[in-house]
């Protein structure tokens, strides 16, 4: 394979991708903990208040694939205005709601913008960044996306701490929506997908002959996608879950997430720079041996230390793949036109990460947390494997060295 030498200037991207990602996830990051909140105000049960806090990843599911389809037909600078505009719709839905079923399907709406704002992004950095640095790119491009939901609630406390009204929150979103929307207008357009030659076969056939054509590599890459996200989100529950359990001081369980957090988010480039150099196995199956062995060493949480240990090691792990779902679905695109396969990859990994969470409550209800970690931990290893034989095969490192 010939070296990509075309052009690349980071700035480019950091203007048409990178500013829009950080804008808009941190409104969204902002918004997502005072859901249930605000849903309990309006007179939510305790089993409506999880169903409307899980709207948005809902939205964002069934989203993905038709959002492809729509990127790939409009290109992707104009649809991330449209899901812009979108968002504001429905965040203004959820502003003015007056029942839990309202704010559930306006929530609902601001997770159908969320799915093809990120599949445009996300198609943009495939087309437009040569090979030879698209893991680095995509590393920051979901490092930004953490960074968004890491300030976003920061956000929402300095808001009620001028007004007592939850529903502000939602003014913020708007406020980061309006901005990246300005954002985009005022750049450029992307070189949208709709614009590449459209005589392959692959553009011709449409998105349902897409997701045939491509049956295999989605059933196969797309399972490990499926356990990568499924492990990364239950990350996020069952560490809450394991310090109730183990009666730990609520300030200083958030303290040790909020740290746990920050070193997720340093690690996002150096991500980038193993997979750009040593190949995608690299990042992804020590990645995931990490997060398993994590799962599973939630049986020894019973203080302040091991369970400091346990989330830096699950943090460390979940950080050296950032990025890696997005350079895979990347790789794997058939070129030009990718949205299309991208939209279906994402629907993988977002169901993942839809399922792992109810997974990790459900067998905590049945068995206990700790069962439930090593569960998750079983499964984890199993992705390993997955990974360590379906990435070199799809993913050969022989791309990135005749690239570099």
């Amino acid at each position: 394979m010939q070296a990509d030498e075309r052009p690349f200037e980071l700035r480019t991207v950091a203007i048409a991708a990178f500013g829009p990602t950080l804008l808009f996830s941190t409104g969204e990051g902002a918004i997502i903990p005072m859901i249930p909140l605000i849903a309990a105000d309006q007179g939510a049960s305790l089993g409506v208040l999880g169903l409307i806090g899980a709207m948005i990843m809902v939205g964002e599911l069934i989203g993905d694939v038709p959002s492809g389809a729509l990127v790939h037909r409009l290109g992707e600078r104009t649809a991330m205005i449209i899901a812009s505009l979108v968002s504001v719709l429905g965040l203004l839905g959820c502003y003015f709601s007056v029942s839990p079923w309202m704010l559930g399907a306006s929530v609902f709406l601001v997770g159908l913008a969320t799915a093809v704002f990120a599949l445009a992004r996300h198609a943009f950095i495939t087309t437009s960044v040569p090979l030879r640095y698209r893991a680095r790119a995509l590393s920051v491009l979901g490092g930004l996306f953490r960074a968004g939901y890491f300030i976003g609630p920061f956000l929402s406390v300095l808001v009620l701490m001028v007004t007592p009204d939850k529903r502000s929150v939602f003014l913020i979103h708007i406020a980061f929506a309006v901005a990246t929307l300005i954002l985009l207008l005022c750049t450029k357009d992307l070189g949208t997908a709709a614009a590449e030659e459209v005589t392959e076969p692959e553009h011709r056939q449409g998105l349902l002959a897409t997701l045939v054509r491509h049956r295999g590599v989605l059933l196969r890459m797309g399972s490990c996608a499926a356990l990568i996200g499924g492990l990364r989100a239950s990350r996020m529950v069952v560490l809450p879950l394991v310090a109730v359990a183990a009666e730990l001081p609520p300030s200083t369980t958030a303290m040790i997430i909020g740290i746990a957090g920050g070193i997720d988010f340093a690690l996002s480039y150096s991500s980038g720079q193993i997979m750009d150099r040593f190949g995608r196995t690299w990042a992804a199956v020590p990645s995931m041996v990490g997060l398993a062995i994590g799962h599973l060493a939630l049986f020894i949480v019973a203080d302040v230390p091991t369970f400091a240990i346990v989330a830096i090691g699950l943090a460390l792990a979940n950080g050296t793949s950032s990025g890696i779902l997005m350079t895979l679905g990347a790789d794997l695109a058939p070129q030009p036109g990718p949205a299309p396969f991208l939209g279906a990859w994402r629907f993988t990994g977002d169901f993942g990460q839809a399922v792992g969470p109810v997974t990790v409550s459900g067998l905590t209800a049945l068995i206990g947390v700790g069962f439930a970690g090593a569960g998750m931990g079983v499964l984890g290893l199993l992705g390993a494997g997955l990974l360590l034989r379906y990435v070199p095969r799809y993913v050969p490192r022989s791309r990135f060295v005749a690239s570099r």
